[in-house]
């Protein structure tokens, strides 16, 4: 990849992270001298350290982000989000529409059921705190802080939640057992953890990728159901799956 002078008046490239693809993006560029601006939600207490400036926080709906698009000089945006960032993406398709800035999704595939998988699909949330079951049991709940609350709705169950970073507050789901750690998890240490809470299922997200499998990975091994809950709709635009994929496309836009 040749290298391009740190001195060039080439508009920075803005990648909309917070996911291991975004991370692998912004120390590409980097690498390649490419200017960029990493934005994170603000979600995760202590992001890792970039090699790129970093912005934290929301842009204000579609209208901030097209007057940060334009204040900033940006050239182009890749949206490099979790597949369940449903809001941010679309501001990404909006805002970008109107600024005239060119938009990339790099989106990982998502997972699949494969022999020895019990999965229940289910199209969101609700849906899947509907599909639980009928009697006590033990559930890990592997969906973010953000959506406990919901499964509140069903206090019979004992749940596992796990966490990056430790509760400041009390989590909206009385009771819940909080494991605190950071991935990528491996299967052999999902197992141990489902096993030493003697959990009955598992409800997930489909978001793809290798660093949050091992959990899949466990509940085929241990023959546990999955809820899984199906990605949400997103408006139209360009997809790519892979990084190289992604810096082919950035790299016809530069014209280099």
């Amino acid at each position: 990849m040749p290298m391009i002078d740190s001195h060039s008046a080439m508009r920075p490239t803005l990648i909309l992270g917070g996911t291991t693809e975004g991370n692998r993006l912004a120390a590409a560029l980097a690498q390649a001298g490419l200017p960029a601006v990493h934005s994170f939600a603000g979600r995760t207490e202590a992001p890792r350290a970039q090699p790129v400036p970093v912005r934290t926080g929301g842009f204000g709906g579609v209208d901030g982000l097209v007057r940060y698009l334009r204040a900033a000089g940006i050239g182009r945006v890749i949206d490099a989000t979790h597949p369940f960032a449903a809001q941010m993406s679309g501001n990404a398709v909006a805002a970008c529409a109107a600024a005239g800035v060119p938009l990339l999704a790099l989106e990982r595939p998502a997972w699949v059921a494969g022999p020895g998988d019990d999965w229940r699909m289910v199209p969101d949330l609700g849906t899947a705190v509907a599909a639980l079951p009928a009697t006590p049991a033990r559930i890990f709940l592997a969906i973010g802080r953000q959506h406990l609350a919901a499964f509140a709705a069903r206090p019979g169950h004992r749940y596992l939640v796990r966490l990056v970073d430790p509760p400041r507050e009390a989590l909206p789901l009385p009771g819940c057992t909080v494991e605190v750690a950071r991935g990528p998890f491996d299967m052999a240490g999902d197992r141990d953890l489902m096993i030493r809470h003697r959990i009955d299922g598992l409800v997930t997200r489909n978001a793809g990728g290798t660093g949050a499998v091992a959990k899949l990975l466990a509940a085929r091994a241990l023959g546990l159901p999955v809820i899984m809950i199906a990605r949400p709709r997103l408006s139209a635009r360009a997809v790519v799956a892979t990084l190289d994929e992604a810096l082919r496309w950035l790299h016809a836009d530069l014209g280099v």
